[in-house]
């Protein structure tokens, strides 16, 4: 019952022969695509969440969180390069688990890519409302511009860039390779550039205590962090078009990560060590000397930030634009509307890769029967599921008017560890049940490798906060009972039909988009 009706292995793997890719990447050429694709957004907008949670000890949660990253990267390359078509976790899962499983996957994935670019949206949010006040001197109302947790009312500029960006979906606008690593250097020149001048500056009695509170501040603090990673899977989608994939898959995986994981480093430090980061608590007392910390994304925090504003001591985690304002706090106001401006121009189309992916795991649901047809309809005139873009787009422009960015990305984290949880599953399976399938990769030492990933990501899953494990709890459970009520009745392989789609091997690979 639970691992019935799947998906045909055979018949998703003769989509994917039909594709024949040139194999030309290297290991070079695959770090360098590593990088490129989580370097970002997670960096920008979590700093001053991750601060709050471990102060310091923020830097042990950038390691932690890029070890989890590249096990499972590793699992997830193997089923990547077996099975390179559309819908990625899904359809592993599909293939391998049945649709039970499969199908709560791709409802975790709907968790991830909504959720996620509404966090995005707020993040981008807060570096140009602060580029906004600080470049023109006027002082925008908070209750414009921040969500009710912040201590606003609703964040207009969030949900702004959120309807833009389903407008430019819905008439089928997608960014050209060249402009998007145009938009990747931009990243990647702010944070090398706030490096070089925050670096230098550092003050080690910043760095005391390092870690506030405990480990398990730590952990919370690299459950959040997990969200400045993701998009390490554009590399195992690039499997298929390795060469020497053996060899190199693992190289540029963890070469990307691991540059990754020095950058981050870099600009946590820069962040410590020139303005200081440690938690803000409820009296303003320090935590050795019994002060509570206050949690983050709560009203109470809010209300306490506005007080050391007021006081004109404000700190690190309770800006919107942790970069920029640690920036103009060292001297460089104007490097620090820099640092706005690029954040600016680079996250909406981090925006659009997520709520492209959303659509595409929706769509390729719906083909299935699992989801209405509706959902898998094509506007006539702009070839674009519009209209389970609209409804996308409506959400998350929600989540971003309403909700702070570490929730949001708290939220979008618990689908994707559930979703890479279950790829590793499903390889560690595969390779017993179906051990002569050819497999252009193979995860290195999977009996160590898979159970590895599959605890990491349970262990950053458990250090997410309650708020956020209930809420997946939830969504699980109306997963459950839409499936029972409405998707196993009229799935198409529950009634014996399996459509192998050819348009599928040429479709955008649908898994965690570059969102970091």
């Amino acid at each position: 019952m639970l691992f019935d009706r799947v998906k045909p292995l055979d018949a998703i793997l003769a989509t994917a022969e039909k594709k024949s890719l040139h194999r030309s990447l290297g290991a070079f050429q695959l770090t360098m695509l590593g990088i490129g694709a989580v370097i970002g957004t997670g960096i920008f907008v979590l700093t001053a969440e991750a601060a709050q949670k471990a102060g310091p000890g923020m830097m042990l949660s950038f390691i932690i969180a890029g070890f989890v990253c590249a096990v499972a990267a590793l699992c997830y390359a193997e089923m990547a390069a077996m099975v390179p078509v559309s819908g990625s976790a899904y359809t592993y899962s599909y293939a391998v688990m049945g649709e039970l499983i499969a199908w709560m996957v791709g409802w975790a994935l709907i968790l991830e890519y909504a959720v996620a670019a509404g966090a995005v949206s707020v993040g981008w949010s807060g570096y140009v409302v602060g580029l906004i006040e600080n470049a023109f001197s006027i002082d925008i109302p908070d209750m414009l511009v921040l969500g009710p947790y912040d201590g606003g009312m609703i964040n207009l500029p969030a949900m702004l860039i959120a309807g833009l960006v389903t407008w430019l979906l819905v008439i089928g606008t997608k960014e050209s390779a060249f402009v998007n690593s145009i938009l990747v250097a931009i990243k990647v020149a702010a944070l090398t550039l706030f490096i070089v001048l925050a670096v230098p500056v550092m003050n080690m009695e910043n760095f005391e205590p390092f870690s506030p509170l405990g480990f398990a501040g730590v952990s919370a603090a690299a459950a959040s962090i997990f969200f400045a990673y993701v998009g390490f899977d554009a590399v195992s989608t690039a499997a298929e078009e390795t060469k020497n994939p053996q060899r190199n898959m693992p190289i540029g995986l963890i070469g990307s990560l691991g540059v990754c994981t020095i950058f981050y480093l870099l600009v946590a430090a820069g962040v410590i060590g020139s303005v200081g980061a440690q938690p803000v608590t409820d009296t303003g007392i320090a935590i050795a000397q019994g002060g509570v910390a206050l949690a983050p994304g709560s009203a109470e925090l809010s209300q306490r930030c506005a007080a050391l504003a007021a006081a004109g001591s404000e700190q690190v985690v309770c800006s919107k634009e942790a970069l920029a304002w640690t920036l103009r706090e060292i001297g460089w106001p104007q490097i620090g509307n820099l640092i706005g401006l690029a954040a600016g121009l680079a996250l909406p189309s981090v925006i659009l890769m997520m709520m492209f992916g959303q659509t595409r795991i929706f769509f390729v649901m719906s083909r299935d029967g699992l989801l209405p047809a509706v959902f898998s309809k094509v506007h006539p005139k702009f070839h674009t599921p519009h209209v389970i873009t609209i409804l996308t787009g409506i959400f998350v422009a929600m989540f971003a008017a309403f909700f702070p960015v570490g929730k949001l990305a708290d939220i979008s984290n618990s689908g994707t560890l559930f979703a890479f949880a279950a790829v590793s599953i499903a390889v560690l399976v595969l390779r017993r049940t179906d051990p002569g399938r050819h497999r252009p990769f193979r995860t290195p030492a999977i009996i160590v490798t898979a159970p590895v990933a599959i605890a990491g990501c349970a262990y950053l899953f458990y250090s997410l906060g309650h708020d956020t494990k209930m809420m997946f709890v939830i969504w699980a459970a109306i997963g459950l009972v839409v499936y029972y009520a409405y998707s196993r009745k009229r799935s198409h392989v529950g009634r014996g039909h399996v459509e192998v789609h050819e348009a599928d091997a040429d479709a955008p690979p649908t898994s965690v988009p570059p969102i970091s």
